[in-house]
């Protein structure tokens, strides 16, 4: 009796220990634990596609081919984000020469076609901005190109052998999941009726897949095999070249042959602040990341930490930065070859304190640019690691869902419509202009401290992209949280900010829209409302999360996905 006295004891006291260990790892939510690895890791939005990502490091690939397998997969698999008939952004580890590379994949406008003419092309539309689902927003397609420069540089694989998984199930089929399954169906609705081979290509019958459909693309295949077998040149100067620019003359598309075969991406070093000892990297050029850059410094003025996570302080100074970042995002993010982009001055610290002055206790309504001088998107970001400590941080996009919808018969993609986001005011830097790159919402994220590599991440989600890169490195940074927990928690999102397509003379005037996850706590809600917030529970888009953590101690790395999305992180 006292043995079984004694056993009970002490299997309570050691229950209770492990509750207690259990409650301080949950003490916020969180939908699972990290996955930790040591050799390799993939993160991605389709688990079909993070696994081939991870059979291409077990095959002796590196991390740069495993980030071009996995998004040729995700092209196939997620066409609602993104595919080869997008741009690309990557910012890329590279342990040989510890170093880090950023490349600026994204097309440019056709050259043949004037502001002039476009104008009188909107006219007769009755449009007064480049309607997403016409030619006219259609701007080269830059993600293959980005493909080869980054494999040519780094890649180690034979890019045939990096295609062949994804060839194998667009010949084969592959089973769609529950959330791009819900994307899919809404997409297919939209573009079914687009001239070209869209219904053929992307829907059964007319309609999108049900949540466990096998859907197959062999066009895809085969385009994705001459690329294999012939290199980029067969996109941009060759056979798949003639045939998209034989569609734009039938269609009323401005492409051409010119314009593919002239094209090039870009490499260049990536815009860094440093945020509270860490170095923070995004891609600047025509594209939001430097608004992350304006928003940490605006934040570093406060001690967030001491205010606490999700607190109504915490969240005022995390929203009021955001505006502050985007008034400077809709007047100045444009194509550097067009335009000397004020980006020192933006990024600079004495800069964002004079903007974190203007914050007071209660919201502001009111806001323009500092400098003189969209909603949901379609989208994917993937992140790559291997056991030689290289990194990658991809993210690549048709910009709305599935795209224009056109679709080159024979082809198995759909062009982007990236060119809806150029403003049409001649006054604004990001004005159409022939041959000019479009203002880009993709944003890869990348964090290095003391000159080594430390997270490769992003969120993907339009507008949102910018709130959640800085969500999740305060989550990190300021509050502890791991990776995947850092991904889980509640988020917000404000809209209604002046945008890139907007006039150059417009700017914030009522103080825009904060939209909270539905687990937020009521009592926030009203404290940010007695500071002037307009604020709404439920709704939005809160983007999609993905990121790999090196931990250089252990030697290992951590991954977190995306519980509201389809993914993993996945390991070995």
């Amino acid at each position: 009796m006292k043995r079984t006295i004694l056993l009970v004891t002490g299997l309570l006291i050691f229950n209770s220990t492990l509750m207690a260990q259990f409650d301080r790892v949950n003490e916020r939510f969180t939908t699972r634990s990290e996955v930790i690895a040591k050799n390799g890791m993939v993160a991605t939005s389709h688990p079909l596609a993070a696994q081939i990502g991870l059979d291409i490091l077990k095959k002796g690939g590196n991390a740069f081919d495993a980030a071009i397998a996995t998004n040729a997969a995700m092209g196939l698999m997620e066409p609602t984000g993104n595919g080869i008939g997008g741009d690309l952004f990557a910012i890329m580890w590279h342990a040989e020469t510890q170093k880090l590379y950023t490349i600026n994949a994204s097309g440019r406008s056709a050259k043949g076609l004037s502001f002039e003419q476009l104008q009188r092309e909107l006219e007769a539309q009755g449009a007064t901005g480049i309607p997403p689902r016409s030619l006219l927003a259609v701007s080269v397609p830059g993600a293959v190109d980005g493909w080869f420069e980054i494999h040519d540089r780094f890649g180690s694989m034979p890019m045939n052998e990096i295609l062949a998984p994804t060839i194998s199930y667009a010949e084969s089929g592959f089973p769609v999941p529950e959330v791009i399954a819900a994307l899919w169906r809404g997409g297919a609705r939209a573009l079914r009726d687009q001239p070209g081979a869209f219904r053929e290509t992307f829907t059964i019958d007319g309609r999108g897949p049900e949540k466990g459909e096998i859907m197959r693309n062999p066009d895809l295949g085969n385009t994705l095999k001459l690329i294999g077998e012939q290199g980029r040149d067969v996109f941009y100067r060759g056979e798949l070249t003639q045939k998209m620019d034989a569609f734009m003359r039938e269609n009323g598309g401005y492409l051409r042959y010119e314009d593919f075969d002239t094209h090039k991406s870009e490499w260049f070093d990536a815009l860094t602040t440093n945020y509270r000892g860490y170095d923070v990297h995004q891609v600047g050029q025509n594209n939001q990341g430097t608004a992350v850059l304006q928003m940490l410094n605006i934040l570093e003025n406060y001690d967030l930490a001491s205010l606490g996570f999700n607190s109504p302080e915490t969240l005022h100074l995390l929203i009021e930065s955001k505006k502050l970042a985007f008034e400077d995002r809709a007047k100045h993010y444009s194509d550097p070859d067009f335009n000397q982009l004020p980006h020192d001055q933006l990024i600079s610290k004495e800069y964002a304190a004079k903007r974190a002055s203007l914050i007071t206790d209660t919201a502001l309504e009111r806001i323009t640019s500092g400098v003189e001088a969209l909603k949901e998107g379609g989208t994917i970001f993937l992140t790559t690691a291997d056991a030689q400590g290289n990194m990658v941080s991809l993210i690549q996009s048709n910009f709305r869902g599935m795209g224009t919808g056109f679709v080159v018969p024979g082809l198995g993609f759909s062009f982007h419509n990236r060119g809806e986001l150029f403003s049409m005011d001649p006054e604004h830097p990001n004005v159409f202009e022939p041959g000019k790159r479009p203002f880009h919402t993709i944003i890869p994220g990348f964090v290095t401290k003391d000159g080594q590599p430390v997270f490769a991440f992003g969120v993907m989600g339009g507008e949102f992209q910018p709130m959640g890169h800085v969500q999740i490195l305060t989550n990190i940074i300021d509050f502890g949280m791991n990776v995947q927990e850092a991904g889980d928690a509640i988020r917000w999102l404000h809209t209604n900010s002046t945008e890139p397509t907007d006039s150059f003379r417009q700017y914030l005037t009522d103080g825009g829209l904060v939209q909270f996850e539905t687990g937020i706590d009521p009592a926030i809600v009203e404290a940010l409302r007695a500071k002037g917030h307009n604020v709404q529970v439920g709704g939005g888009f809160y983007g999609k999360y993905q990121g790999i953590w090196w931990d250089a101690a252990k030697g290992v790395y951590y991954g977190g996905s995306e519980p509201r999305a389809d993914g993993q992180a996945l390991g070995y």
